[in-house]
């Protein structure tokens, strides 16, 4: 079983969602983010989406995109990126890591060397956003051979009829974005993404975690009552950012203020059934 099945059977056992936080490798700076990443767990973190920065994040809100641009400046690449994983092995073996991002940086490293250096460092999913299920034949076997799970993602827009081509060769779980649009800048309806991950789960039996529009603890307990994950990622990067000035230097108690933040979210998601 992947640590990201055996992570959602656990919780699913305890009647609870999971927590996933998102951070940008290498955000604000590779030491920091480094810090962030290897707190996460002990902040409440079920399983952890990492950002592989990119110059052109088109799904991505100013908050995301601002981080992605934060760490290439601060000298993130692919290759640190995957050294912030391994880093993170060294003390965790069991929290689930999913990288999250585009398909451009890894077409440039090669798909298959991208998912035999990606399973070697640790990572258990990958979600490329800007790659349609019909196009990921690109991708999809050199990660599925790696034993890298594919995790799709289902928006309010994916009818019923286009569903199974999303899902077909997802797994891990499927990631529901709560609104149309990019990240972080619009709120959610919760009655309506309940709704709407009843109807997803009509036709798969992965777990359905959403992202988008979840803001605070109040927002990942609304999502956590009823979905199996709940994902914040914007939220938590713009606290990283407040914490560097225009030059780029990174002021200190940025990691213990992103840190505390995940706490509160987490806890807003751990009570959400109780």
């Amino acid at each position: 079983m992947s640590r990201i099945a055996a992570r959602f059977a656990k919780l699913k056992a305890e009647n609870r969602a999971a927590f996933i936080p998102f951070i940008t490798a290498g955000d604000p700076s590779i030491d920091v983010s480094r810090e962030i990443m290897l707190g996460l767990p002990g902040a409440g973190a079920d399983l952890i989406e990492l950002g592989m920065p990119f110059t052109d994040p088109m799904a991505d809100g100013p908050a995301v995109q601002a981080a992605g641009l934060r760490a290439l400046k601060a000298g993130a690449t692919m290759r640190t990126t995957l050294q912030l994983v391994r880093d993170f092995r060294a003390t965790d073996t069991e929290t689930p890591i999913v990288l999250m991002g585009y398909a451009n940086p890894v077409f440039a490293y090669g798909a298959e060397a991208f998912g035999k250096d990606a399973a070697a460092a640790g990572v258990d999913g990958m979600i490329l956003v800007d790659i349609p299920p019909e196009e990921a034949d690109e991708f999809a076997p050199a990660l599925k051979a790696a034993g890298i799970d594919i995790i799709r993602l289902s928006t309010p827009t994916t009818s019923d009829a286009r569903l199974p081509a999303v899902l077909h060769g997802a797994s891990g779980f499927l990631y529901y974005v709560s609104i149309t649009g990019v990240t972080g800048t619009k709120d959610f309806d919760a009655a309506e993404v309940e709704r709407e991950v009843t109807r997803i789960k009509r036709q798969t039996a992965l777990p359905v975690g959403v992202g988008f529009g979840i803001k605070t603890a109040e927002h990942a307990a609304a999502i956590a009552r009823f979905a199996d994950a709940a994902v914040v990622g914007s939220a938590i990067v713009a606290r990283a950012g407040q914490f560097v000035n225009a030059a780029g230097e990174v002021s200190p108690g940025c990691a213990a203020d992103v840190l505390g933040f995940v706490k509160e979210l987490s806890a807003g998601v751990r009570t959400a059934r109780v």
